[in-house]
């Protein structure tokens, strides 16, 4: 077979294996979003059964004979070659019976974790979480072999695709070192100045989701190839062509479910500004989890909190609920929306404090990974690293190490991508104000064109043709560097 016929033969492979996995995510949705209770077992047994197709498929033995005999022809298929190499790698690195064991030990540590947290019982999920740990070892081990790398990075490599904890470490040392003191001196700040008003309630759901959709257009979101729905966890999924988002309203706080819908509008945006002419190949994918997560949190945090943004959204907020009064103002907005609080728990806490949460998630999980920690150990480490970053010490171990289901679920690897994504947000949203004069403007008026224009040509439009590392130096000059997020932040919390 000629090396044109046999990447020919690899992509017509991919396209019906991503097609597999598309119809999936659909489902996936639609059990959170539209599925009757009833439907669960049914659906259950639909989603293994294409699991196990699209792992038949990623396994057949003839994919090894055309890679070897494949070439790319010009920079995208090599990329393309690449990437499909790599999934392929992961995909076939583990012997099926490991795959079914985790699988069995993560289900079952996954039920525990629920009652676990709930009765304050950590003693009770360790034989469990320990299994999944172990296991997960293992994982690591076959893989760190197969790819060449340590068995911390090969986990990373699932999440955040050519990720390192050699760089990782640097940055976030640096960012650790930085963040107590700078959370102190925002607390003081904050202190002397007026308390925010309180924005009251009720807010109807209808005018929450009305208001929201107003909002997705403004950035830019496409109704012909997406949609808004309700679901207990707001998340973005479907495929780039259509793109399905949900949230949850609060009719007592319209600031939760209006600020997840505009973070899940930054990923679906990411979703659908992927190169249309690469869909449904490993080339035209989203990068990895940072890069996905800069988008989010560019969107939520760096342009939706923004000074220009406020004076846009108090007024539409205030007409779209029949409000009015001194709490409606652009002022009281971000008082409200940037306040820094020591607090406990990950998913409740602000721009501020949040990175030292994922720190300590990160620090953390290496350490068991690699053997420098036992699992039993875990609640203690937990708090002494909660009062050196955050400056909190949980009561409990149900605010401590038991809040988060990704362990239990067996998401090692994932956290750091959380700040590392925070960190590229501030950074891309610095250069792409100093490239577009128009972005601030654009976003005093709720108009996002400016900014998106500019990150479709830098990042959307780049797929994974590129290292993150790579398309961060492409779009800003230079790789991920902890003084802009710390300028950022200075800028928003003491500056003025």
């Amino acid at each position: 077979m000629t090396p044109v016929a046999a990447y020919d033969a690899l992509t017509a492979r991919f396209k019906r294996m991503n097609l597999v996995r598309d119809a999936i995510a659909m489902l996936d949705w639609d059990s959170a979003a539209m599925m009757p209770d009833g439907g669960s077992s049914a659906r259950a047994e639909q989603i293994a059964a294409l699991k196990v197709l699209a792992h038949e498929q990623a396994c057949d033995p003839v994919l090894a004979d055309l890679f070897a005999a494949a070439r790319g022809d010009g920079p995208w298929q090599e990329a393309n070659l690449r990437e499909m190499r790599r999934d392929w790698a992961h995909a076939t690195a583990l012997p099926a019976d490991l795959v079914e064991a985790r699988s069995k030990a993560v289900s079952e540590c996954e039920m525990r974790w629920r009652t676990a947290r709930k009765a304050n019982d950590f003693k009770g999920l360790l034989p469990a979480l320990r299994r999944v740990l172990d296991l997960t070892k293992e994982v690591a081990a076959i893989k760190a072999a197969k790819l060449g790398l340590s068995r911390y990075d090969a986990l990373l490599d699932e999440y955040e695709p050519g990720g390192s904890s050699a760089e990782i470490d640097p940055v976030f040392d640096d960012l650790a070192a930085f963040l107590p003191a700078f959370t102190d001196a925002a607390l003081e700040r904050q202190a002397k100045r007026p308390a925010p008003l309180p924005l009251e309630g009720p807010f109807p759901a209808e005018a929450q989701k009305a208001l929201a959709h107003d909002l997705m257009a403004g950035v830019g979101f496409d109704f012909a190839h997406g949609r808004l729905d309700t679901s207990h966890h707001p998340f973005c999924g479907g495929v780039p062509d259509d793109v399905r988002l949900t949230t949850r309203w609060d009719e007592n706080d319209f600031a939760k479910g209006l600020m997840g819908v505009l973070h899940e509008t930054g990923h679906a945006m990411y979703e659908r500004g992927l190169p249309p002419e690469w869909r449904n190949q490993p080339v035209g994918f989203a990068r990895g989890m940072s890069a996905h997560e800069s988008q989010s949190l560019l969107v939520e945090m760096q342009a939706c909190r923004s000074d220009a943004f406020l004076r846009f959204l108090a007024p539409k907020a205030a007409a779209a609920f029949g409000k009015s009064g001194p709490a409606w103002t652009a002022e009281n907005f971000a008082t409200v929306y940037r306040r820094v609080h020591r607090g406990l728990i990950r998913v409740d806490a602000d721009e501020v404090t949040y990175p030292a949460h994922v720190i300590l998630r990160y620090r953390l999980e290496r350490a068991l990974i690699e053997d420098r920690m036992d699992l039993s150990d875990l609640p203690g480490a937990w708090n002494d690293g909660m009062k050196a970053l955050v400056g909190v010490v949980p009561p409990d171990d149900r605010d401590g190490c038991l809040q988060d289901i990704h362990w239990p679920g067996g998401a090692w690897g994932y956290f750091p991508t959380y700040t590392l994504g925070a960190m590229t947000a501030a950074q891309l949203f610095a250069a792409a104000k100093a490239a577009v004069p128009g972005i601030e403007p654009g976003l005093a008026k709720g108009d996002f064109a400016p900014l998106m224009g500019w990150l479709r040509a830098n990042w959307h439009a780049l797929g994974s043709s590129m290292t993150t590392r790579e398309m961060l130096i492409r779009a800003t000059g230079k790789p991920l560097d902890p003084a802009v997020f710390k300028a950022h932040l200075t800028a928003r919390y003491l500056a003025g």
